[in-house]
């Protein structure tokens, strides 16, 4: 990597000349003031990248500490497609979670010094590499729909990521980086349609970083594992010879302290329950489904049916002859049944004989019809459906399609949902003896905020209903995975154990400090059952919500504003 002088405010340059080519900001550090120059020099460079940097001055100017220039384009691009294959692999399947932070640090280093046009397409090169691996599960329903989502998400981070190359003209910049990871995941998930996968605080499960969960949120684990990234480039952008084992000191010790700050999670005290607790014995039932390669085998309702009451009749079996405790609460996983109980007797006389069998409350996942809607139903033994809870955030594409009306006259992927289903609006907790229930389905453990409104409303226990045959038709384990370990991280967010049952796996049982207790494979029928903490306490992160984001996000926001008016000033102090 070769060296150019730097410094003299936010991106100024140094005399253009033999040894010296102009760029922006070097390294946070002491730089020393500089003269600006009272016209632009001849020597000056047009072009994009020139439109960042002050004029060069013709005066003699104190000597500016050295920095790193940037890299030549291609090798940019380069390091921006390693930094998202790199982060793709701290996700499950493959899960090696030291990675993470060097997806941030190598997007920060493609960046560095590039123009805005240069910079979107190494957001883009970065976005691809991270999204089409990490997404590829989609292939089970569709090329088109994987290759789809995956480019726009990718298009959306590559917008992103030029106000990310703004803030790199910042002197804090590693802090203001950091923001920007924050920033994007808020944004992608709620625009242009709610999808947070890929969020960097959920390839932390069971790390000594996942702790902080439970103090500011996902939210706040990001952040420190993009902190760890951002300083991370700081170190690799100082210039060794020239900068200097001092000016190469500080940026290693920042890397070490937001390292070290985000694995001393491990310390905190935050899965503790307070003594007398009661606890519960619990049940997920994974029926399984007919593992077919097409989608109306997949979808025989009355067969998942049958399979889960089967089940749960050899549950209630085992409990009779007293090899299984009797577990105070059942859990059939989303869609169990994709025909409305009420409508169709046989279904009906199906789930209440299994229930009547175990003689315990069953969470049955169900679609209700008149609206159609996505809901988990508590069944009484003699006493039928109760209480409901309605899915609140429907999967796009997959639930309803965003944007039906211009998207019909335009593809047609919105033959995929013929109709949208309709969203529920409230939590719902459910009563079972001690248990309070709270549940979120399939999609919806993405989403900090329907997490925490469960543990708000009162819930001591949560559950994860899902379905995931759709996207497990040839093997890949990615979908599955991927939302088990959310369901970890809000484990241990909320300090409550967390049950997953799905219809093919991975089912679990999740301690409140987000270890698997028990958990099935994929394609196989099982019965998971453990006895688990019931905690009423909240945790900080819950007691607190989303301020936590909404600080960081302001904050960000400020120093972005703050760097785009600096950058416009030098264009314009260019341009006279």
């Amino acid at each position: 990597m070769t060296v150019t002088g730097g410094g003299g405010g936010e991106g100024a340059s140094v005399p253009a000349g033999p040894e010296h080519q102009p760029g922006t900001l070097a390294p946070p550090g002491p730089e020393p003031a500089t003269v600006a120059s009272p016209e632009p020099s001849a020597a000056a460079p047009a072009g994009p990248e020139a439109a960042l940097a002050a004029p060069a001055s013709p005066e003699p100017r104190p000597a500016a500490p050295a920095a790193a220039a940037s890299l030549p384009l291609p090798w940019a691009l380069a390091v921006a497609l390693t930094g998202g294959l790199a982060l793709t692999a701290a996700f499950p399947p493959i899960g090696i979670w030291p990675l993470a932070p060097a997806g941030p640090a190598l997007l920060a280093v493609a960046l560095w010094r590039r123009s805005l046009r240069a910079s979107l397409l190494a957001g883009l090169v970065f976005g691809l590499a991270f999204f089409v691996p990490l997404l590829s599960w989609l292939l089970n329903v569709a090329w088109y729909a994987w290759l789809a989502l995956a480019v726009a998400e990718a298009v959306i981070f590559a917008l992103l990521a030029v106000g990310q190359r703004l803030l790199l003209d910042l002197r804090a910049w590693p802090l203001a980086v950091a923001g920007w990871w924050v920033c994007a995941e808020a944004l992608r998930s709620r625009w242009p349609y709610a999808f947070p996968w890929g969020r960097l605080a959920m390839s932390q499960a069971g790390t000594p970083a996942a702790p902080w969960a439970a103090i500011g949120g996902a939210p706040l684990l990001s952040f420190l594992v993009a902190l760890a990234g951002t300083t991370l480039a700081w170190a690799l952008l100082v210039p060794g010879r020239r900068g200097g084992p001092r000016r190469r000191a500080l940026p290693l010790l920042a890397f070490a302290g937001a390292a070290g700050l985000a694995l001393v999670g491990a310390l905190l005290p935050v899965d503790q329950q307070p003594l007398g607790t009661p606890t519960a014995v619990v049940a997920a039932v994974q029926g399984n489904v007919p593992h077919a390669r097409n989608l109306p085998d997949l979808l025989r309702a009355s067969t998942v049916t049958v399979n889960h009451a089967a089940a749960t009749k050899r549950l209630a079996a085992r409990v009779r002859a007293g090899a299984l405790p009797a577990p105070g609460l059942v859990i059939w996983p989303e869609n169990s049944t994709d025909i409305d109980p009420r409508y169709y007797q046989p279904v009906y006389a199906t789930i209440a004989g299994a229930v009547n069998a175990i003689h315990r409350p069953v969470l049955v996942g169900t679609l209700l019809a008149n609206p159609v809607r996505n809901a988990g139903v508590l069944w009484r033994p003699g006493r039928g459906p109760g209480p409901v809870y309605v899915k609140r955030q429907l999967v796009p594409f997959g639930e309803y399609i965003p944007f039906r009306g211009l998207l019909k006259h335009i593809t047609s992927l919105v033959n995929l949902q013929p109709q949208n289903l309709t969203a529920g609006h409230r939590a719902v907790v459910f009563r079972a003896g001690k248990i309070r229930l709270g549940d979120v389905i399939c999609y919806e453990v993405g989403f900090d905020g329907l997490v925490s409104s469960e543990i708000n409303a009162g819930a001591n226990l949560l559950t994860v209903q899902t379905n995931d045959a759709t996207f497990e038709v040839d093997g890949q384990r990615g979908e599955t995975l991927q939302q088990l370990a959310m369901a970890r991280i809000r484990a241990v967010e909320s300090n409550r154990a967390v049950v997953v049952a799905s219809t093919t796996g991975v089912s679990a049982i999740i301690a409140p400090d987000g270890r698997l207790i028990t958990h099935s494979g994929t394609w196989q029928r099982d019965v998971l059952e453990a006895r688990v903490p019931l905690v009423s306490q909240r945790t900080l992160a819950d007691r607190i919500g989303a301020w936590p984001q909404a600080v960081i996000v302001a904050l960000t926001l400020a120093a972005l504003a703050w760097a785009a008016a600096a950058a416009l000033r030098r264009r314009r102090t260019a341009a006279r």
